[in-house]
């Protein structure tokens, strides 16, 4: 038996613009994301022998160093000056890997929850934000989730309202042997969008302010019609990947959809609908051609939080 479990949802981006680079190197962006309620596990046990130690059902994720997780843990006892925590961690995944969906970065986000209770450290809550903005972009906000503006590299945050009424439910899909390089993505951006990035902080702050008064603040909230979803890296990967495009013309052809898109810079696409019910209808009306295909499909609801300990 572990001594914790942490739940590490997975997200998906209702908008992801592309606005220009930063001084730093890396692109500015401005995007919506969305938890949902496909999630990891972690199940943690402490030791005083000063190793942090990784397991995973999956024989093709590495366990070492090069690990979110593993990242995290070394960060978060280096910061508490207590060179002898240890702990050894078994990582349940059902996330699938390299899709865009940020599995990595949730982990890395429930290794800090986690091991920041399970070694009694009380760092609070602004400070784990800090640490995770250091391992990675999408980290911040894996930490608490639900639905948020994300600005910069995605590590400023504003929260939006949850929906009162019943959220969308989506029919996620992704080819289990194809995976998209983020750089690759984000280099192939800046070379065919290049010229029209925007330079200026100004410019960045007026994008930043249409999107918040955007109709998909609206829809989001219940409050109007869905409009066409704004992906930029699905503009630049759709035609380089042939999955990609295969899986979007199946979701395009089922019935009852609010939105059809692809999730960060690939290669996992979804369709939204009203309700998990309509979700299932399209998944079951498409099986047969994403089998075909060699398409893995799940059917989520949208998720009001992010990481979180289990009881």
């Amino acid at each position: 038996m572990a001594d914790l479990c942490v739940r590490a949802p997975a997200k998906i981006n209702l908008h992801l613009e592309v606005l220009g680079l930063r001084p730093d190197g890396f692109h500015e962006l401005a995007m919506v994301m969305q938890s949902i309620d496909l999630a990891d596990t972690l199940r943690l046990r402490p030791t005083a022998d000063g190793q942090i130690s990784l397991q995973c059902d999956r024989s093709d994720l590495p366990t070492d160093g090069s690990n979110l997780i593993v990242k995290a843990g070394e960060m978060l006892r280096a910061r508490s000056g207590f060179s002898e925590l240890g702990a050894e961690i078994v990582l349940e995944k059902r996330i699938p890997i390299g899709a865009g969906l940020a599995g990595g970065s949730s982990n890395g986000a429930a290794a800090l929850v986690g091991l920041n209770t399970l070694w009694g450290l009380g760092f609070r809550s602004q400070e784990l934000h800090s640490m995770a903005a250091e391992l990675g972009s999408d980290m911040p906000f894996c930490l608490d989730g639900g639905t948020q503006l994300c600005f910069g590299r995605g590590e400023r945050l504003e929260a939006l309202p949850p929906n009162a009424d019943e959220s969308p439910a989506l029919l996620l899909v992704k080819h289990p042997a194809v995976s998209v390089s983020t750089p690759w993505a984000y280099g192939l951006c800046k070379q065919l969008r290049g010229d029209f990035y925007l330079e200026s902080e100004a410019d960045f702050e007026q994008r930043r302010q249409a999107l918040r008064q955007a109709p998909l603040l609206q829809a989001i909230m219940g409050k109007a019609a869905w409009p066409p979803l704004r992906n930029d890296l699905q503009g630049v990967v759709e035609p380089e990947v042939e999955t990609v495009r295969q899986a979007l013309d199946l979701l395009r052809q089922a019935e009852h959809t609010l939105a059809v898109a692809m999730s960060g810079s690939g290669p996992s696409l979804f369709a939204l609908f009203t309700s998990l019910v309509q979700a299932r209808c399209a998944h079951e009306a498409l099986a047969e051609r994403l089998a075909q295909g060699g398409f893995e499909a799940w059917c989520c609801g949208f998720s009001d939080r992010g990481v979180s300990l289990i009881p």
